[in-house]
C-alpha cells in the first residue's frame, strides 16, 4: 500500500504500458514525422534547428514576439487592455508564455497535431514547456491546468482535443491536476482562423460556461494550441474572471508576430 500511496508502482507501470504502446506504435517526431528512434526522445536533433523558439522583445502580457524593444503590447493586447478600461472591468487574464512562433515548419507540425491523430508530439510540446518554464509556472503559483475545451460536436468528428492531449502531458511531467471540466465549450462557433479581432470577440461571446467549483484554485493555466489574437484566451479569462478575478494565465505551443 505505501508503494502505491507514494505513486512509485503507478509511474512504473505507466513507464510500461507506454515502452510496450512505443513498440507497437512508434513516436514520430513532431518537425518531419519521421519515427523517432531508441537513441533520441521526442524530436530529431536534426530537426530542432526548424523551430523558433519565442524570442525577445516580447509583449508583456501575451508574450507575442514584437517588432520593438519599446513597445510594451502588441496591437492586440493594447486593444483589449483598452477594452476592460472603458469596461471597467477586470483584465482577462494576467500573462502568457507560448513555446514557438507560428512560422516555418511548425505550421505543418500543429496541422498534423490537430488533425492527424498525432497526439504523441504533446509529450515534446509538455517537455519543452517543463524546460523553459518551469519557473515561471512554480512562479505565478499555478496549481490547475485547464485545457481550452472544444465543442461536444467538433470533439466527436475530431475524436480528441490537443490542447488537453497537451494539458495532460504538462500535468504529468508537473504534477499540477489538470481539470478539464471546470470550463466547457457551450457554443459551437465558426472556424476563428479566417476572422478579425472583432469578428472573433462577438463569435465568442457566450462560447464558454466556468463552473462555480473554480475558486477552490488560486492561480490558473489555460493551455492552447496556437495563439492568433488572443480572443479565445480572452472570452475564457473573462468568463473565469466572473468568479475568481485575477488569477488566469496563459500557456499555448505557438504565437502569432505581433508588431
Amino acid at each position: 500500500m505505501g508503494i502505491l500511496q507514494s505513486g512509485g508502482l503507478v509511474n512504473k507501470i505507466k513507464d510500461i504500458g507506454r515502452g510496450v504502446i512505443n513498440l507497437v506504435f512508434p513516436p514520430r517526431c513532431p518537425v518531419c514525422d519521421g519515427i523517432i528512434g531508441p537513441v533520441e526522445r521526442y524530436i530529431h536533433s536534426r530537426c530542432c534547428e526548424k523551430l523558433f523558439p519565442v524570442e525577445q522583445p516580447q509583449c508583456m502580457r501575451c508574450g507575442k514576439p514584437v517588432l520593438s524593444e519599446r513597445r510594451e503590447y502588441c496591437d492586440d493586447c493594447a486593444r483589449a487592455l483598452e477594452h476592460h478600461r472603458q469596461m471597467r472591468e477586470d483584465d482577462s487574464y494576467r500573462q502568457g508564455k507560448a513555446l514557438f512562433a507560428y512560422k516555418g515548419s511548425i505550421k505543418q507540425t500543429m496541422y498534423r497535431f490537430k488533425y492527424s491523430n498525432r497526439r504523441e508530439y504533446a509529450a515534446y510540446f509538455a517537455q519543452t514547456a517543463v524546460e523553459r518554464y518551469s519557473d515561471w509556472i512554480q512562479s505565478c503559483g499555478i496549481d490547475v491546468i485547464i485545457p481550452v475545451p472544444m465543442h461536444r460536436k467538433k470533439m466527436r468528428q475530431r475524436g480528441y482535443n490537443q490542447a488537453e492531449c497537451f494539458a495532460r502531458e504538462l500535468s504529468e511531467k508537473t504534477g499540477i491536476r489538470m481539470a478539464k471540466g471546470l470550463v466547457r465549450r457551450v457554443k459551437n462557433t465558426s472556424p476563428l482562423k479566417t476572422m478579425g479581432y472583432v469578428e472573433r470577440r462577438n463569435c465568442l461571446e457566450g462560447a464558454f460556461q466556468v463552473a462555480d467549483s473554480i475558486v477552490q484554485y488560486d492561480q490558473i493555466l489555460i493551455v492552447d494550441d496556437i495563439y492568433t489574437t488572443g480572443s479565445t484566451a480572452e472570452s475564457i479569462g473573462h468568463e473565469i474572471a466572473k468568479k475568481c478575478p485575477g488569477r488566469v494565465y496563459v500557456l499555448c505551443i505557438c504565437i502569432g508576430q505581433g508588431s
